[in-house]
């Protein structure tokens, strides 16, 4: 299985939504507009990607990466939403992630927030070298309740150390 990031187009963003609506998924994500969604294309500090198998042809998934314009070199994986479940698409997309923010987008830091009860996705990146710093505790209001982040993040210096 090959997989490749290519720019998210407007002819994509059906895919996107129902992707980010699944059952599977909508519980772990902040839902979007399509508005949002189709904003995010044209914002110069986010890159939306779609997350695509190349034989087939087939798109799997999609990321949104934000800070590219930040003067601290910090990157936020702020989405990796995979249509498919327990195929390797999110790791094979993980590693294509770090790749592109550490060597062509020359980050210093890479984070994310991860739901605390995510338990899936937390196992993926602690395994593929990201580190907990520390949990928004119920920072996020769902309906009548409230949800708590965890946030983690790795550095070039351990991107470079594990890729060695």
């Amino acid at each position: 299985m090959i997989l490749a990031l290519r720019p998210t187009a407007t002819e994509d963003l059906d895919f996107v939504l129902t992707t980010e609506q699944n059952r599977e998924n909508s519980s772990f994500i902040q839902q979007w507009t399509p508005q949002q969604h189709a904003d995010a294309l044209c914002d110069r500090d986010l890159s939306h990607l779609i997350i695509e198998r190349t034989t087939p042809k087939l798109s799997v998934g999609y990321i949104i990466l934000a800070g590219l314009e930040n003067p601290h070199c910090s990157i936020e994986l702020r989405r990796l939403v995979v249509k498919d479940k327990g195929k390797g698409y999110g790791t094979a997309a993980l590693r294509l992630i770090k790749k592109l923010a550490f060597e062509q987008l020359h980050a210093h830091r890479l984070w994310l927030d991860v739901k605390d009860f995510n338990y899936i996705a937390r196992r993926l990146y602690e395994k593929e070298g990201f580190v907990v710093e520390g949990i928004l505790r119920e920072c996020l209001k769902v309906g009548d309740r409230f949800e708590s982040l965890v946030l983690m993040s790795m550095l070039q210096s351990e991107y470079k150390a594990n890729s060695e």
